[in-house]
């Protein structure tokens, strides 16, 4: 049995992390504000972490802006990896995501800066870099909506399910693999077009939307999804559920 401590336990992915753990019989430490730690200010983090083997880092900023998600993320990594370090713990895994380092800026180049913090600390580090969340598709849904008409951009993903993203992480933590080699990647079994997953949504709840597919020349993040740079590479691990699948279920 090993213990793990999970930086961001309540969130999308977190919560499936923990459950993994749990199932696999693992002694886990759920690390959030909610349980009385703060990856940020640090407060109950030496606490926590007594004892821990390993650190998943699942952690997600108050901002999507670059600048904000950026001081978040190397704060956050800095933290853990210093009050890592006093209380022994050998191992950090951080998930980030598929094409990350082909960003020009926004979210992508925060979550860069986030990998090159965790490589660069005392504690040997590896990253998993997913695809999109299934369960991205409503959150995207809820921001592009204007009335009756629904505006996203026009995504191409490989989406995967956070459950599936969560029992990768897991095996990268309690494997023996090197620490500091090439991200690995995960993702769904095929490629989508995200206006094309809102229309299953739309006709789940049997609303009266339309969905409007747009660009966004100006946003980095936009454009390289766009252009294909979100989908995986050749050596990626793909795993279903499919969202289709997965949203009969949910």
């Amino acid at each position: 049995m090993t213990r793990i401590a999970v930086a961001g336990a309540t969130g999308r992915v977190g919560r499936h992390v923990v459950d993994v753990l749990h199932e696999g019989g693992h002694d886990v430490v759920a690390i959030s504000r909610s349980t009385g730690v703060d990856v940020i200010t640090g407060d109950g983090l030496a606490a926590a972490l007594e004892g821990a083997e390993v650190i998943i880092d699942v952690t997600t900023g108050p901002s999507p802006e670059q600048g904000p998600a950026t001081e978040f993320f190397t704060t956050a990594t800095r933290n853990l990896q210093e009050a890592g370090v006093t209380a022994g713990v050998r191992r950090l895994v951080v998930v980030s995501i598929i094409g990350v380092d082909k960003s020009a800026g926004g979210y992508g180049a925060a979550k860069m800066a986030h990998e090159r913090a965790a490589l660069a600390g005392p504690i040997p580090a590896r990253i998993l870099r997913a695809a999109q969340f299934h369960e991205l598709v409503e959150m995207l849904m809820g921001w592009g909506r204007q009335g009756d008409v629904i505006y996203l951009p026009k995504m191409r993903t490989q989406i995967v399910a956070a459950r599936t993203v969560a029992e990768e992480l897991a095996a990268l933590a309690t494997s023996a693999g090197p620490a500091g080699e090439q991200p690995a990647e995960i993702a769904g079994p095929r490629e989508e077009y995200l206006p094309d997953l809102a229309q299953l949504v739309v006709a789940k709840h049997a609303e009266q939307v339309k969905i409007e597919a747009v660009s966004h020349p100006d946003d980095p993040d936009d454009v390289l999804g766009e252009n294909g740079g979100l989908l995986p590479g050749p050596h990626a691990t793909l795993a279903g559920p499919t969202f289709a699948e997965w949203l009969e279920q949910n």
